[in-house]
């Protein structure tokens, strides 16, 4: 599953994301964390604006990342789904170095598991969440990995 996120919102860089998925944030770092602290969420991986890929959480494991969430008609995707986080907004372009990554990624996840398919955050949870956003380039993502 495909999500987009920034700390503070709009703001790329430093170390908020991994602080917020390893329940380490800040909440007097920035008037935003306020509004987040307590929050228990997690995503396997994280793709940062230069491709660095960061992995919190092992593919075996569960991730919270979906939320109250359906995708096919089965609910709770956090039970079967992996969770990549692209640094980025749901209204901002995502960079050349992010796709090549995911495109590596998602390559590699399906040479080692039973990969259908390939999900929007706002997929799974239409009308709550809207990442990665109506810039993510979905043919550019298949296109690479074909």
């Amino acid at each position: 599953m495909v999500h987009s996120i920034s700390l503070p919102p709009g703001e790329f860089g430093g170390d908020a994301i991994e602080r917020l998925f390893t329940n380490r944030l800040d909440p007097a770092a920035h008037p935003y964390f306020r509004e987040i602290a307590g929050l228990k969420v997690s995503s396997h991986f994280l793709i940062r604006r230069d491709g660095e890929l960061v992995q919190f959480v092992p593919v075996a494991r569960r991730a919270w990342h979906a939320g109250v969430s359906s995708w096919r008609g089965r609910e709770r995707c956090n039970d079967f789904s992996i969770g990549v986080e692209l640094e980025g907004t749901d209204d901002g372009p995502f960079t050349d170095a992010q796709y090549a990554c995911l495109a590596s990624l998602v390559a590699a996840l399906k040479a080692k598991h039973p990969l259908r398919d390939i999900a929007a955050h706002s997929d799974v949870a239409p009308g709550r969440k809207n990442d990665p956003g109506p810039r993510f380039d979905w043919r550019r993502l298949l296109a690479a990995l074909a």
